[in-house]
C-alpha cells in the first residue's frame, strides 16, 4: 500500500508528470494565484507521519518539507497569514477517527509534534480532531480576520485531510490552491485520485515551483 513516489530531488518532475497524465494545466492554475490575497495552510507535518519509525510514516512527507519551508519563507517575506495543524485526539474527541483507525493520537504521544523545520518558525497552529481543519476550530475565523481570500493547501495527507480540507474551503467561499508537491500520501494512485477529483470543481491544481514564481511576479 505505502511506497515513495517524491522524493528531494525529483518532486517538481513528478509533480509534472502527475499534471500531464491528468490533464492538468498547471500553468493556468498558477496564473490566478495572488499572493497579496492568499494565506498559507499546512496540515499534520507531525512526526508520526514523518518519522521512519512511526507506523503511519507517509514514505513521501519527507520529500514536501522544502518545498513548504520554500513557501514558508515566500509568504513571510510578504508579511502573508500562515496556518499550521495539528491532529490531536481524546477518546472523546475522536468520533469515527477511532472507529476507523483503532487508535487514537493524543496530546502525550511524543509523535503528535510537528517536525522541527516547520515547528520552529512562528507560525499559528491550530488543533484540529478531524480530517477536515475547519471542524470545530477557529480557522476559519482566523482566515476571515485576515481577509484573505485565496488558500494555499499543503501537508498531510493527500487523499485524507488535504482534500477533506479543500473541499470545506471552497464551501466556504476561499479559492483553493493545491499544489501537487506540496503534499504527500501512502502512494501514488491516492494522490493521483485527490488530484483528479479536486481539478474538476474544488482547486486548481499546480506546484509550488509555479506558485513561488507566480508570487515573485505579483511583487
Amino acid at each position: 500500500m505505502k511506497e515513495i513516489y517524491f522524493t528531494p530531488q525529483e518532486t517538481y518532475a513528478e509533480a509534472l508528470i502527475f499534471c500531464n497524465n491528468l490533464n492538468i494545466d498547471n500553468i493556468a492554475s498558477a496564473k490566478l494565484f495572488q499572493l497579496e490575497r492568499a494565506a498559507l495552510l499546512i496540515l499534520d507535518m507531525q512526526k508520526y507521519f514523518l518519522q521512519e519509525t512511526s507506523h503511519a510514516f507517509v514514505p513521501s512527507a519527507p520529500a514536501i518539507v522544502g518545498n513548504i519551508v520554500s513557501l514558508i519563507k515566500m509568504f513571510q517575506a510578504h508579511n502573508r497569514p500562515i496556518f499550521t495543524t495539528r491532529h490531536i485526539n481524546t477518546q472523546k474527541d475522536a468520533g469515527m477517527m477511532k472507529i476507523w483507525w483503532k487508535e487514537v493520537l493524543n496530546l502525550n504521544n511524543p509523535l503528535s509534534k510537528i517536525i522541527p523545520e516547520i515547528d520552529y518558525i512562528d507560525l499559528s497552529c491550530i488543533e484540529k480532531t478531524q480530517y477536515d481543519a475547519f471542524f470545530a476550530t477557529d480557522l476559519d475565523r482566523e482566515i476571515r480576520r485576515k481577509r484573505c481570500k485565496q488558500l494555499v493547501i499543503t501537508g498531510v495527507m493527500t487523499h485524507l485531510c488535504c482534500e477533506t480540507t479543500a473541499r470545506s474551503a471552497f464551501v466556504r467561499g476561499w479559492e483553493v490552491f493545491f499544489p501537487v508537491d506540496g503534499t504527500a500520501t501512502y502512494n501514488r494512485r491516492f494522490h493521483a485520485a485527490t488530484l483528479l477529483n479536486l481539478s474538476h470543481g474544488f482547486a486548481h491544481i499546480t506546484t509550488v515551483e509555479d506558485l513561488l514564481k507566480a508570487g515573485q511576479v505579483d511583487q
